[in-house]
């Protein structure tokens, strides 16, 4: 069984979080710069077995798709087409930045070390890999 792979993506950033391979645990996997996240993607599949991908979708508060909706659609097809075989499913991601930040306070982070923003994008896309196995039990 190969593992799951989850995308935060942003316009700057992008943050990634992988499964266990037995697709019990989510855990934070790196921060990237968005235009190279293709490439890393390659990589990692080079290295790791990796059977999905699951791309957090935003959307505003009303349930509607806006600007980085679009966006985030068509890098979910350039993912689609660079890696056939491999499903791309989507994500609702409201309030998982929300989340990230009070897991953060929660778990006594340091106050310099919450304001590192890719912090936040790394477990964004670990809650989203997390509420994705959650849906698929």
């Amino acid at each position: 069984m190969g593992r799951i792979i989850a995308i935060d993506y942003g316009k700057k950033r992008t943050g990634l979080a992988v499964t266990d391979p037995l697709r019990i645990i989510a855990t934070a996997l790196d921060v990237i710069e968005s235009p190279s996240l293709l490439n890393y993607l390659k990589s990692y599949f080079g290295k790791e077995q990796v059977d999905a991908v699951v791309i957090g979708l935003p959307k505003n508060l009303k349930n509607e798709e806006n600007e980085m909706t679009s966006l985030v659609r068509s890098v979910a097809s350039q993912i689609e087409k660079a890696f056939p075989g491999k499903p791309v499913h989507f994500l609702d991601e409201r309030f998982t930045t929300a989340i990230a930040h009070q897991s953060m306070i929660a778990s006594g982070m340091k106050k310099k070390d919450r304001r590192v923003k890719g912090n936040a994008d790394k477990i964004s896309a670990t809650i989203i890999l997390q509420d994705f196995l959650v849906s698929k039990k």
